[in-house]
């Protein structure tokens, strides 16, 4: 019987032990599977995140470039209006001349576009109600100057000499065919300025045509004195 026992009992020992081994084997086998998960896992977390970063930082610069683009379009759209503006106040400036300085003005856009000097000379409504013989009457005047004769200084101090200077003039202009510009019945709607014309041909000195060709070749310019 001690025999037996004594077999038994080597036979359990020596199984307890090959437990031992194939559960310390098993644990360290677990613990390297832990130990390549969490290095696995660690080198995940780690890509992911610098990948994270790298998108933010990305992120961040397309916000920054888009606010620096977005920045630049306002204050051109600003800078466009205000020389816009300029432009306005420059046809409230002419639209508000004073009387004798405005018929000046208008009489001298005639006299400077007018081709033959027989051309029909177009205003607003108001204007040529209000100001259109004077004008005619100036314009006339002006482009009777261009052909005239000058007269010596002693003959046209005088009162007498003024009104002989300027039938000479007038005489002369009816000879040369010009200074006969004439008011025509007809009207547009401008804010000022003047329109000539002959036949079919139309010259468009009205102010918000004249300002426009001068916005095209001046906005530049006006734009350094605005923002220099």
């Amino acid at each position: 019987m001690n025999g037996i026992e004594k077999i038994t009992g080597q036979i359990a020992v020596d199984a307890q032990k090959e437990i031992d081994a194939l559960l310390q084997q098993a644990r360290d086998q677990a613990a390297q599977t832990a130990a390549g998960y969490e290095a696995q896992a660690a080198s995940q977390s780690q890509a992911i995140l610098e990948r994270g970063e790298q998108e933010a930082r990305r992120r961040k610069e397309r916000l920054i470039d888009g606010a620096r683009m977005e920045g630049r379009r306002a204050v051109l759209q600003t800078k466009q209006e205000l020389v816009g503006r300029a432009f306005d106040l420059a046809l409230e400036k002419l639209t508000g001349l004073p009387e004798e300085g405005y018929i000046a003005l208008l009489a001298r856009l005639a006299a400077a576009a007018a081709r033959t000097g027989r051309e029909q000379v177009i205003l607003s409504q108001k204007d040529r109600s209000r100001y259109g013989k004077q004008v005619v009457t100036q314009a006339n005047e002006l482009l009777a100057r261009e052909v005239a004769p000058k007269l010596p200084e002693e003959l046209t101090a005088s009162r007498a000499g003024a009104v002989l200077d300027k039938v000479v003039a007038r005489s002369t202009a009816v000879l040369a065919g010009t200074g006969m510009l004439t008011l025509s019945e007809e009207t547009r709607p401008m804010a000022g300025g003047l329109i000539l014309r002959d036949g079919r041909v139309e010259t468009n000195c009205s102010f918000e045509a004249l300002i426009h060709l001068q916005r095209e070749a001046l906005a530049a310019q006006v734009a350094k004195v605005l923002f220099p």
